[in-house]
């Protein structure tokens, strides 16, 4: 069982970063045969990714819903996390070719993702007794007191968020 750090923490990260969301979704429950092989694809590529840094991948956590699983990672740039999805030898590619070669366009299996991109200092967090989570993780965990001790003073203090 993973440590609870009993309290409010925050996180901080050095520089920009990406938020990288992306998953399945069962749209034919029936239909194992296809979207198990989605499902299983992704743990191998985040081992992967945590056996290789240098990648510019930083952390991931997964997450099960009721019709799919998706993964949350953090990642240090667009153009890192860009590359290995295109790098032809890493374990992305032969996923991707595998799903559309099994499933395509037949609809029994959906996926998706989205990519944020997070200017330095435009973020907050806040973590009350969990354990090593999120972008705690993937930067680095701090007591939530002085500056880190409300979301606007977390987010850059009291000037105006970017339109």
């Amino acid at each position: 069982m993973s440590k609870i750090f009993a309290g409010r923490y925050a996180a901080t990260i050095e520089g920009p970063f990406v938020v990288f969301l992306i998953g399945m979704r069962v749209n034919q429950l029936r239909r194992v045969d296809k979207w198990v092989p989605v499902a299983r694809a992704m743990p191998p590529m985040v081992r992967e990714l945590y056996a290789n840094r240098e990648s510019g991948f930083l952390h991931a956590a997964f997450f099960v819903n009721w019709r799919g699983v998706s993964t949350l990672q953090y990642w240090r740039s667009f153009e890192q996390l860009h590359a290995y999805a295109h790098a032809r030898d890493a374990r992305h590619l032969p996923a991707w070719a595998a799903f559309n070669r099994s499933v395509g366009g037949n609809g029994s299996v959906g996926v998706w993702h989205e990519t944020y991109q997070v200017g330095a200092g435009r973020y907050e967090c806040v973590y009350v007794n969990m354990p090593l989570w999120g972008l705690a993780a993937a930067g680095e965990q701090v007591q939530a007191t002085g500056r880190m001790s409300d979301a606007k003073s977390r987010m850059g203090g009291s000037g105006p968020v970017p339109q």
